[in-house]
């Protein structure tokens, strides 16, 4: 009997830990509000660690982060961005550079996190990956006023202009990152030209956003990188499916990633598929197959975060990226061999 009654109140007590667990609000970014209910077992995260990609590696030449810099904004009057530019070690002012520019900046280059992107392009670049790229981290915008994210205070959801710049799917945050971003980046870097040559991502709501900025801009960007994408109906964002059945095919490259245990759009036991995180990036999927998209996706059994993501970024930009040219000719020394740091004469 006393075993019986003891199992009684283990089983009491793991429900009701299961119960407060499923009530923690969802991290900082994604704007889901109370989690519904996680199936049985463990944290679906449990599985998702960072590989060797991901971390600093002996002998690999370290990229250097410059800043942080403030862009004025005059899309958005009074309001500023705070960005972080990764300057590779190969990089050569005399030779073009590929871009990719990150929403959320503060968590991309944190190298705490779970994506620590700078140490991924470390490493991608001296193997011959991806191209010798510029990498720039750029935050959501603010008023001087406001504070700046970070991983400490979160990534600006009611505290700066990231949910009117993030989640509306209209031009005007394609309108920061190419009339505002990219013309300062010109004038200190070597870019390439080739828009086929400029990547743009994000997680949550900087994955949307960085699918507006390529979807608004093809001219400008082309491969898109989205992980846990909010294209939900925080600001509208659902409407993509739709947009891109009804509109032309555009030059395009997507790598979407998202986890079944995203938030699913359960609030107070009422469904709401507009507010389901991972059905409407499995529509989104479906439209860009469907209409002929150069399009990949991987679905993990992830909660909304990066930790999915963190741990496959190394592999989506080597999708995203995969068609650098490669040599082969079997004397190609040069090609054949890591990537050595660029001697710059002063």
């Amino acid at each position: 009997m006393r075993k019986t009654a003891a199992y009684a109140i283990s089983l009491l007590f793991a429900g009701a830990v299961a119960t407060a667990l499923a009530q923690i609000p969802a991290p900082p970014g994604s704007r889901g509000g109370a989690r519904p209910p996680l199936p049985p077992g463990p944290n679906p995260d449990s599985q998702y660690r960072l590989g060797p990609d991901s971390l600093p590696q002996e002998g690999v030449p370290k990229g250097q982060i410059r800043g942080p810099y403030t862009l004025p904004c005059q899309v958005y009057p009074g309001t500023q961005h705070t960005y972080w530019v990764y300057v590779p070690a190969q990089y050569d002012p005399a030779v073009p550079a590929a871009l990719m520019v990150f929403q959320d900046g503060q968590a991309f280059k944190d190298e705490n996190g779970d994506i620590r992107a700078q140490f991924v392009l470390d490493n991608l670049i001296y193997r011959r990956e991806i191209p010798v790229m510029i990498g720039v981290f750029i935050n959501p915008g603010r008023t001087p006023e406001q504070p700046e994210p970070s991983p400490k205070i979160g990534w600006g959801d009611g505290f700066t202009n990231r949910p009117t710049e993030y989640n509306t799917p209209d031009d005007r945050y394609a309108r920061v990152i190419t009339e505002e971003l990219m013309p300062v980046l010109a004038r200190e870097y070597n870019l390439s030209k080739d828009p086929e040559l400029h990547g743009i991502g994000g997680s949550s709501s900087g994955a949307i956003a960085a699918f507006s900025v390529a979807w608004e801009r093809p001219d400008a960007f082309r491969k898109v990188l989205s992980n846990v994408g909010s294209f939900v109906n925080l600001r509208g964002g659902y409407v993509y499916p739709e947009r891109v059945l009804a509109s032309p095919k555009k030059p395009l490259r997507v790598f979407l990633c998202d986890g079944r245990n995203d938030n699913r759009g359960i609030h107070n036991g009422v469904y709401n598929e507009k507010m389901d995180w991972f059905y409407q990036n499995v529509r989104l999927m479906k439209a860009l197959t469907r209409k002929g998209y150069d399009v990949t996706y991987a679905w993990g059994m992830n909660r909304h975060g990066q930790k999915f993501g963190g741990a496959i970024m190394p592999e989506m930009m080597r999708w995203l990226w995969r068609d650098g040219p490669v040599s082969t000719d079997p004397n190609d020394l040069v090609e054949r061999a890591f990537r050595q740091p660029v001697t710059v004469k002063e």
